[in-house]
């Protein structure tokens, strides 16, 4: 669906905003991606007669970093709080607040405080999945909040514009959550999941603001020279222990009509002349019958961008037949989660997949000429020894096999998941800033030793020291086998345009944090 104005603009004028990236000082793995969210929310609210614009933190300042005075263990990448707050309408009546990342929380917190020192009359309305998995916890650690929305947020947010626009209070809004008069905690029930998936506007981009981000080369996976991010789906039927999804988009999984898809993307293709895109779904493919009709219908449409699914997928659909499709459609990066080498451990996170026809796929795809990935987590709750050593050997087995990465991540219990809330009630983890900064150190410091002990069998030092030396030696592995990878990352770190692997992208983004560093000084 297009989303063209279809009724009167209304009164109540809306300001997205979105806080700096934050990260440890030694930080590497992390994205500055566009904000697809506001972009979805903004269009539908766009198509209902509202009036709003961004003030994108992130990207009005892509490769500006500064250190927190408050929190000197990490820095912000984007805007300071103060340049944000500047750029914020003084008409605005709405402030719509992304929280997606709990690592992220202390540093949004105030900026918040400072938004409502600035804007004491407004309505602030928080969502994401950080404001999704713990709405109580925000709501009372940062008063500035007036609402938060759960879930998924486009009919939630219009519904609460509406009783704003008609002075009414949020009570009767189902998936909202707020502290009453009285500050007791309030939780309406019945998250709105839209079932008519195709109805939903695409999403809404600022004239100019997609820019920023290929000017700098910013991206989720592999960079191309104009990236566009879509989803051709919403939801995942799956449970498994360690991710918010359930919580945040229920199990409900709906893949979109293909010829919507194809004429937003060609749209994106007219509009902008874009050279790739990313999908941004939690899980992308999961119909064969889909992929196949879907690459039968760009070839008639004589459509050739790149395409990559940088989120992770499953390999369920994915046999010799539709990994031609997806090589004959332009796949440029294929991204596996098989998560662990373990059975055991993929049973006890509820993962469901057979890793043996797993791996089968995933080395089809190295054959057929996809650049593949697959995503490896070490570190879980009462995972034994010798399953962390089994994943670790996999990795190992893939990348001598000739996959181009393996990602080797340690266990974050990010609030919203199964393992989270086992851990909160057995009281090893306490729910504080503390806490949520430590998820930065452990999803992107890969020279950090000391993160939050949540395996009884292996201390995190150990752990730590695992995930560094077996990411070094499965891009060690990969670049003696197969040495012309060599050549090829010296020349797109140096000076590409586009990146093969997400290891080139973060050296060609950490070489441009460095020299924003120094421009600064």
């Amino acid at each position: 669906m297009t989303g063209e104005n279809s009724t009167a603009n209304k009164k109540t004028f809306v300001t997205f905003v979105r806080g700096p990236i934050v990260y440890t000082k030694t930080a590497i793995n992390n994205e500055a991606t566009p904000a697809i969210a506001f972009a979805y929310l903004s269009a539908y609210i766009k198509n209902k007669g509202y009036d709003f614009t961004f003030v994108d933190g992130v990207a009005e300042g892509l490769n500006r970093v500064w250190p927190m005075e408050t929190i000197s263990s990490h820095v912000c990448q984007g805007l300071k709080f103060e340049e944000i707050i500047e750029r914020i309408p003084a008409n605005t009546d709405v402030i719509a607040f992304s929280a997606m990342f709990s690592g992220e929380w202390p540093a949004a917190k105030l900026l918040l405080m400072a938004i409502r020192k600035a804007f004491p009359d407004v309505t602030i309305v928080a969502g994401g999945e950080h404001v999704t998995a713990l709405s109580e916890y925000c709501l009372k650690d940062c008063p500035a909040i007036n609402v938060c929305v759960r879930g998924e947020g486009e009919h939630t947010f219009y519904e609460l514009l509406e009783c704003i626009e008609n002075g009414q209070g949020f009570d009767e809004v189902n998936g909202v959550s707020f502290l009453d008069g009285q500050g007791n905690y309030v939780e309406n029930t019945g998250q709105n999941r839209i079932r008519e998936v195709d109805a939903i506007p695409w999403p809404y981009w600022p004239d100019g603001y997609l820019e920023k981000f290929w000017a700098t080369g910013k991206s989720f996976g592999v960079m191309t020279e104009r990236d566009m991010p879509m989803m051709i789906s919403r939801g995942c039927p799956y449970q498994c222990t360690f991710c918010s999804n359930p919580g945040m988009w229920t199990t409900r999984y709906i893949l979109r009509d293909i010829e919507d898809v194809i004429a937003e993307l060609k749209t994106h293709i007219e509009k902008y002349d874009i050279t790739a895109v990313q999908l941004y779904d939690l899980t992308a493919i999961t119909k064969k019958r889909w992929i196949i009709e879907f690459g039968k219908r760009l070839a008639e449409e004589k459509i050739s961008v790149k395409w990559s699914l940088p989120s992770g997928t499953r390999s369920e659909a994915l046999d010799d037949d539709t990994l031609r499709v997806l090589r004959d459609i332009n796949c440029n990066y294929l991204v596996y989660a098989p998560e662990s080498g373990s059975k055991r451990t993929l049973e006890r996170i509820k993962k469901r997949i057979d890793l043996d026809r797993l791996t089968g796929s995933i080395m089809s795809a190295v054959k057929i000429g996809i650049v593949t990935r697959a995503n490896l987590m070490i570190g879980l709750p009462k995972e034994s020894r010798i399953d962390i050593y089994r994943t670790l050997a996999y990795g190992l087995k893939l990348a001598w096999h000739g996959i181009d990465e393996v990602s080797m991540q340690l266990f974050c219990a990010y609030p919203g998941t199964e393992l989270f809330r086992e851990l909160v009630a057995e009281k090893r983890i306490v729910v504080s800033d503390s806490y949520f900064l430590s998820l930065t150190s452990i999803y992107g410091d890969y020279v950090s030793l000391n993160h939050l002990k949540t395996n009884q069998s292996v201390g995190p030092k150990e752990l730590s020291f695992y995930r560094l030396i077996c990411t070094m030696l499965y891009y060690l592995v990969g670049y003696t086998r197969f040495p012309k990878r060599i050549i090829r990352t010296y020349r797109n770190v140096k000076g590409g345009t586009e990146m093969t692997t997400v290891l080139e992208h973060r050296m060609h983004d950490a070489l441009e944090r460095r020299s924003a560093r120094v421009n600064a000084k």
